[in-house]
């Protein structure tokens, strides 16, 4: 086959990657809404467990084969890119459209567990240039911690007096599977498609886990935010990135280094510090302004990300 067939056949996978996306996620906000009110159950709560599981598996699978087959730039890359990209444009982009409000919600223990999942990533690697099986095993633990204090507050600040549609239990559920379902197959055909579309222009392997790879497994946190954004379930939409990020950081890097050592390369160093400044500056905005990302505040995450993407282009 020419590699100009090899090319359109990769677009065309891209395209159908990004549908199964967009109706992936759409699958999954209304059902997961549905699972909130019928489980008397916050949203924040939901969107950091169910939904932001769901929205991270894409980085799960990449980060999985990435370790198998020992390529560590794109294991940390992805999640670094991943997580930078998830606060500063899948927020950024939900604020965009609605200020993001969590009413009635205390986020401050999630937050603090941002913080601290991020910081302790970075000083895992820092210390030797490797994130270690043990590092790994710690990870999960922190990990299982994180899901035995989610659990424990499932049943708080129900969700009471909002709209919300409700479908029975079979539909509901049936919903977010396919949701999920949608999202990690789109996920992997984005990913897959936008990794072979650029290998066709030689770019290297950080710089396409940071930006092509990245991007790609991070377009269901987006496109979840966003349609949760729209549909006024903000819970979801800021629960959705909170969680992806610690699943990603704990979780994703856990399991991958659990599989097998990682390799750090230092030259990441500032992209992680990068990440640990808009994470506390996302803590200050939602735990000092009654849990509130304004329109301002939306903008300057999405000018902040264009000029951290050119940055990284710069440098190579």
């Amino acid at each position: 086959m020419a590699k100009g067939e090899i090319m359109i056949l990769d677009v065309l996978y891209l395209v159908v990657g990004f549908l199964m996306l967009i109706k992936g996620a759409d699958f999954l906000v209304d059902g997961s809404s549905s699972l909130a009110k019928k489980l008397r159950i916050s949203e924040f709560a939901i969107g950091i467990t169910i939904v932001a599981f769901g929205t991270s598996a894409p980085e799960l699978v990449v980060n999985i084969f990435a370790s198998i087959s020992g390529h560590h730039e794109i294991t940390f890359g992805n999640i670094l890119g991943s997580n930078i990209f998830n606060i500063l444009m899948a927020l950024g982009v939900s604020g965009i459209i609605a200020p993001l409000i969590v009413k009635k919600l205390s986020v401050k223990k999630e937050i603090v567990m941002l913080m601290f999942a991020t910081v302790v990533a970075f000083l895992f690697v820092f210390w030797d240039n490797e994130l270690s099986t043990f590092d790994g095993i710690l990870m999960l633990i922190f990990i299982t911690l994180f899901f035995v204090y989610i659990f424990g507050i499932l049943r708080t600040n129900p969700l009471n007096g909002e709209e919300v549609k409700i479908f029975s239990m079979k539909t509901t559920v049936f919903m977010v599977l396919i949701g999920m379902l949608g999202l990690f197959w789109g996920g992997k055909l984005v990913v897959n498609n936008s990794i072979s579309i650029a290998q066709h222009f030689n770019v290297s392997e950080k710089l396409i886990a940071l930006t092509i790879v990245a991007f790609a497994t991070s377009l269901p946190e987006l496109i979840t935010s966003v349609m949760a954004t729209k549909k006024q379930r903000f819970g979801i939409a800021i629960g959705n990135v909170v969680g992806s990020n610690i699943f990603n950081l704990l979780l994703v890097l856990g399991v991958s280094a659990t599989i097998s050592p990682i390799k750090y390369n230092p030259d990441l160093n500032i992209d992680f510090i990068f990440l640990i400044v808009i994470t506390l500056i996302l803590g200050i905005s939602l735990l000092f302004k009654k849990h509130k990302i304004s329109k301002v505040e939306a903008t300057i995450f999405i000018c902040g990300y264009f000029v951290y993407l050119f940055y990284i282009i710069y440098r190579k």
